[in-house]
């Protein structure tokens, strides 16, 4: 009797050493593989299609981690693997689309339908055409003009040194009308796309602003042309999130745009 307790304890012993030895090689491996299991968290992937036709996939759009500067691009099937943290914003781009930003609130795999550029020149077909009779017209006020001539050839002798020939190949008023009229036409397509995107509608969906402190917002950072002419096509969901980071941290003397004073009449 006093032979089997003896062997039933031995074998409590053995059973509790293996369980213990069990507990620490788990213990081991789960601190192992800790590390790769945060590291493997600490990226996000997805997908990229056409937003037109979603079952199209497009490569080579380039997928940018504005917050950590990380950069990757599509494959042949969309996917894209990035590394990325909540709280970073990712921004897609490619030519003939969109550019589109995403605020990551988890790592879940994602799925993004960037739009084609509407911007865009499409095929046109004319099917009829009317001229204004008036570009026919001569301008009775216009003066002459000569696209070569010789110069004052006659009446020299044979051994006069020549002129040669004077050529006069444009209008260099027009050209300057014209170029100036370009301009304009240029800065008001950049005007009207900075109040279609910077506007108290767009602002207030990413930021928590309202009332006066809005509209002093709007004025201290409305983006100027040469800003938006820059950078092609312009983040304006990126530049008015960075706006907004400045703007907290300036003091509060510094965020209202005081009116001009009035001047006193003579």
């Amino acid at each position: 009797m006093l032979k089997y307790n003896q062997q039933v304890k031995t074998a409590l012993h053995l059973n509790m050493a293996k369980y213990l030895f069990r507990l620490f090689i788990s213990f081991i491996l789960f601190m192992c593989l800790t590390p790769v299991f945060v590291r493997a968290q600490s990226s996000v992937s997805g997908n990229v299609y056409d937003y037109d036709n979603k079952t199209f996939p497009i490569q080579n759009v380039v997928v940018r981690n504005l917050s950590s500067k990380e950069l990757s691009r599509t494959k042949a099937a969309g996917q894209f693997t990035l590394p990325a943290k909540i709280g970073d914003l990712l921004e897609f781009s490619y030519v003939g689309y969109h550019t589109d930003t995403l605020f990551l609130i988890d790592l879940k795999p994602k799925t993004i339908f960037l739009p084609p550029n509407s911007k865009l020149l499409k095929e046109v077909e004319i099917l009829s055409a009317k001229v204004n009779p008036s570009v026919l017209y001569r301008d009775p006020n216009a003066k002459e003009t000569k696209r070569f001539g010789a110069d004052g050839l006659r009446g020299k002798g044979n051994n006069d040194r020549a002129g040669g020939m004077l050529f006069n190949l444009g209008y260099g008023k027009m050209k300057r009308e014209r170029e100036k009229e370009r301009m304009l036409e240029e800065r008001d397509v950049y005007e009207t796309e900075i109040r279609e995107n910077f506007n108290k509608e767009t602002i207030t969906k990413l930021v928590k602003l309202q009332g006066q402190e809005l509209i002093d917002f709007m004025a201290i950072y409305r983006p100027s042309e040469p800003l938006i002419k820059s950078e092609r096509p312009f983040n304006y969901t990126y530049y008015i999130v960075q706006c907004y980071h400045r703007w907290l941290k300036l003091p509060a003397d510094q965020r209202k745009v005081y009116p001009m004073p009035k001047l006193k009449a003579n």
